[in-house]
């Protein structure tokens, strides 16, 4: 059975909701993709929660190891939906929610574990806010719990996150409390899938990178606001070999992806006054990512990637269209000019460390005037 519809198909209204009182059960949706040594811990975790999850829903995208078995012969309680083909994330999350019974969905990947407060700060949180339609804790490195992973962003013009407190020690880590963030990270969110439904959920065409900028950004666009409680805490793990980047070496299916999406993103979100007044800084951006992909060997596939943005083109405008008929929100009130955001194994040398200081601060200067003139 196929579930590959356009996700804005699914829009319904969002029902109000009131401060201060329960959001009622939890749906819990977990993400996977060949997960068979991250699973186990992650539902495990999702069992202990308190309070706890009302259904667990295991959404497979076609695993070739042996998830399924772990999920069947552990976990006989939890729902297993599975996919005839491996979609990505997105088509997976979205399959997801629509099959919750609950208003209330924790979209969770595979390979986070949650610690046992982390879902009742989470639901503390957003019960208190009627105005916010998701909040996501703050995530530490598994192997690493004392330090920071992703903690949320902002939206930086070229079309990349500009990361609250990435890779920092956790005790100096800055924030407190519930926050307002503008940029949520896909590992665990918890939703209002009215919200999430009515924006069209994931971009199932964006296969992996950058979904959760998009979904977060036609959020904000839409005017609904998003949360980040600092005190909640989930473990991140390892992630998807040749798909996570936690190593020396860039793999090309990132190269790919990131390549194309980010410039549909830009495309889809951007007011045309903006995407006018920020393109020499994308353009910019641009070119020092291509003599990256240059250097790491991926220029073919950087290529291939623009290709295809071009060739998607036409189906995306009719997505613009759609985004911008929702727009509460200026671009102006939620684009940054800095600071970029870099993986540490890429700054690791000073040369590259200098360059992409430089880069940074161009963009930074360049965002200082051309932000008066985004839309």
């Amino acid at each position: 059975m196929s579930v590959r519809l356009a996700a804005s198909s699914w829009v319904r209204e969002v029902r109000p909701r009131k401060g201060g009182g329960s959001l009622g059960p939890i749906s819990a949706v977990v993400c996977n993709f060949n997960g068979e040594h991250y699973l186990e811990e992650c539902l495990r975790s999702l069992l202990e929660s308190d309070p706890g999850v009302d259904e667990i829903i295991v959404v497979d995208n076609a695993s070739t190891d042996r998830s399924v078995e772990v999920i069947r012969q552990h976990f006989p309680q939890v729902k297993l939906l599975r996919l005839p083909k491996n979609g990505g994330p997105c088509v997976a999350r979205n399959a997801g929610v629509r099959a919750a019974r609950n208003r209330f969905v924790l979209a969770v990947d595979n390979d986070a574990v949650l610690l046992k407060d982390t879902l009742g700060k989470l639901q503390e949180a957003l019960s208190n806010r009627p105005d916010a339609v998701a909040v996501q804790p703050r995530s530490v490195y598994a192997n690493e719990p004392d330090r920071v992973h992703y903690n949320g962003g902002r939206f930086h013009y070229v079309g990349l996150y500009s990361l609250r407190n990435f890779g920092v020690p956790l005790a100096e880590a800055q924030g407190e409390g519930v926050l307002d963030v503008d940029g949520l990270i896909a590992i665990c969110i918890l939703f209002d899938s009215d919200a999430f439904l009515q924006v069209g959920g994931y971009d199932e065409n964006l296969f992996i990178l950058f979904e959760d900028f998009d979904l977060s950004m036609r959020l904000r666009i839409a005017g609904y606001k998003l949360l980040a409680v600092e005190s909640a805490i989930v473990k991140h793990k390892g992630g998807t070999p040749g798909i996570s980047f936690r190593g020396d070496e860039y793999p090309k299916f990132r190269a790919y992806y990131h390549s194309r999406n980010r410039w549909l993103v830009l495309y889809k979100n951007y007011s045309i006054r903006t995407l006018i007044a920020g393109l020499p800084g994308a353009i910019l951006y641009e070119l020092a990512w291509a003599v990256f992909t240059i250097k790491e060997g991926h220029f073919l596939v950087h290529l291939a990637g623009k290709k295809a943005f071009f060739q998607a083109l036409k189906c995306t405008r009719i997505e613009r269209k759609k985004i911008q008929s929702t727009r509460r929100t200026c671009d102006k009130e939620i684009l940054v000019g800095g600071p970029l955001t870099f993986s540490p194994q890429l700054v690791e040398r000073p040369s590259a460390k200098l360059a992409a200081d430089l880069l940074d601060g161009a963009l930074r200067l360049f965002w200082a005037g051309a932000k008066h003139f985004a839309g």
